[in-house]
């Protein structure tokens, strides 16, 4: 019998607590699995909880503790002796809304290590175009880019008015799915290029990294300095705010390849250290995919057009309602756990 209820309650509250955290991942994360050390632990509470059940189920004063206790016990019972296979049927959202944050919440650092070797190759380009016009021919790889911003923007804004007014048919129209398709395909290449370059140990994923920031940076320095910062705001963000992350995603995938390959501060085997990395990259990879086939309808349905067809206040508010979304998906996505059971001790 037990003498002091409370007493007991506040002790061991504890120890319950500790598998209900694994019990609730495991049933509500359909992906999520348990390491040795995990199962070793979950084994142990177990039993402690079955001695507690013991202790409790004599004693009339408690009958919530009781069902709660016992409740614990048959969903850990459940868990450690189940000997039929899991379930694979495929789940696309759980997939997209939870395991895809969290496997980027989980290497964060990498990300910001990507995004800082993008910025540093952006303030390399900006200041080499700023301090050598002719650096532009050298760095710039597509050749619209190369014209003087001011000429580029009028030419744009020429076929708009053109396009608005009715006397010109529009460029893309019935093109639209095929501009879409390419831009998808083409940048889907560029990721798995980023990540597969982390086989060189990240160096040449760093080295992609810093290019893309140096023609980021060029293009930026080199139509802000001609007045035409607005025109670039509104071209780019619609679908570069979903794009450019979606390529530092692939730089983040670069980075855990390469540092997985490197094996710093792990005993494990190299095979043992792919394995347990070997999601998390094709994690991060599927969701930059996904984010990228957005981006991709977006530039050809939206970002091609400028004034007077589409105003910049309109382009610009939508890729900074897009910036907003997808900060929010990828840094709380998934992240609320499971509420306590009914009876749970408090």
């Amino acid at each position: 019998m037990i003498l002091n209820l409370r007493e007991f309650i506040a002790k061991e509250t504890p120890r319950w607590r500790r598998p209900e955290d694994l019990l609730g991942r495991m049933e509500s994360d359909p992906g999520f699995r348990m390491g040795l050390e995990e199962l070793k632990e979950l084994h142990e509470l177990y039993l402690r909880a079955s001695a507690d059940l013991e202790r409790v189920a004599t004693f009339a004063a408690a009958p919530d503790l009781r069902r709660y206790l016992e409740s614990l016990v048959a969903r850990a019972y459940g868990e450690i002796h189940e000997t039929r296979g899991k379930s694979r049927r495929p789940a696309p959202f759980h997939w997209f809304f939870r395991t895809f944050p969290r496997t980027f919440r989980r290497h964060l650092n990498l990300f910001l290590l990507a995004v800082a070797v993008v910025l540093a190759g952006g303030g390399f380009g900006g200041y080499a175009v700023l301090a050598d016009p002719y650096a532009k021919e050298a760095l710039l790889p597509f050749p619209h880019l190369l014209l003087d911003p001011a000429e580029r923007v009028a030419r744009e804004e020429s076929k708009g008015k053109g396009v608005h007014a009715g006397e010109e048919e529009d460029p893309l129209r019935g093109g639209k799915a095929t501009f879409s398709a390419y831009l998808m395909t083409h940048n889907t290449r560029v990721s798995i290029l980023l990540m597969a370059m982390g086989i060189t140990w990240g160096a040449g994923t760093v080295v992609l990294l810093f290019y893309n920031g140096v023609v980021l940076g060029a293009v930026t320095a080199d139509y802000v300095a001609a007045g035409q910062g607005e025109f670039l705001v509104g071209w780019l963000l619609p679908h570069g705010s979903v794009e450019i992350p979606a390529f530092l995603l692939a730089g983040q995938c670069g980075l855990l390849l390469g540092g997985t390959l490197m094996g710093r501060g792990s005993r494990k085997s190299l095979k043992a250290r792919l394995r347990a990395t070997g999601r998390d990259v094709t994690t991060l990879l599927g969701g930059a995919a996904l984010l990228l086939a957005w981006a991709g309808l977006v530039e050809a349905f939206l970002s091609q057009y400028h004034e007077p067809v589409l105003p910049y206040s309109v382009k610009i508010g939508f890729g900074v309602a897009e910036t907003v979304l997808l900060a929010g998906f990828l840094g709380f996505s998934g992240s609320g756990g499971g509420k306590p059971r009914e009876g749970a001790p408090s």
